[in-house]
Order: structure tokens, then sequence, then C-alpha cells
């Protein structure tokens, strides 16, 4: 065997169970500090193991989960930054970019 392959074959298994592991920790911590928050604050009910665990994967599905929310801005160009912050203006309400004032902030209205 190639010491690639063995490698392979000692990197594999520990990676599997390290993402048990860090999926069995996150599951508990999201369960103990929901059961320990929010029924008493809010009067819900207390969530199971894998309840929490569903939660976890939501969370990180919506906030911040294989880049589906993230803005990777750092490997654009500065025409493709300045193309998105154009989208958004108009989209927003702010105007087209011609109409945004110099630096980025918003436009002022003239009477």
């Amino acid at each position: 065997m190639s010491r690639k392959l063995k490698r392979l074959m000692i990197i594999a298994p520990l990676a599997i169970l390290g993402m048990v592991v860090f999926a069995f920790i996150g599951g508990e911590v999201v369960m103990q500090l929901w059961n320990w928050l929010l029924p008493p604050l809010f009067g819900w009910r207390e969530v199971t193991f894998w309840q929490a665990l569903g939660i976890l994967a939501l969370c990180r599905i919506l906030f911040g989960g294989h880049g589906l929310c993230r803005s990777n801005s750092h490997s654009r160009t500065p025409e493709e930054r300045e193309r998105f912050r154009q989208r958004i203006r108009e989209r927003f309400g702010f105007g087209s970019a011609a109409a945004a004032a110099p630096g980025g902030g918003t436009p002022i209205a003239s009477e």
C-alpha cells in the first residue's frame, strides 16, 4: 500500500468520528441552552436531543452554511463589488448608483 492510502485510511475514520462528536456536542449544547432559557422565559416546550440537532442544522443552513447566505466579497473584483452594491441600492429604493452620494452614502433628495 502507498503512504497516501495508509494515511487516508487513518484520517477518514478520525474525520467521521470528529463529525459525529461535533454533532453530538452541538446538539447537546443547543438542547441544554434551549431547555434552560426558553421554557422559563417564554413558556415554550422543552426540546429533545434530535429536535435540538434539527435546530442546529437549520441555523447552520440559514445563517452560515455552505456559502448560501455569505457574501464572498474577498474573491470579487472591485467592479463586481460595485455592481453588487448598485443592485442592492436599486432593489431597496436608494436609486441608481449614479444618484448615490460619493463615498457610498445614501443620496440626499433635492427639492
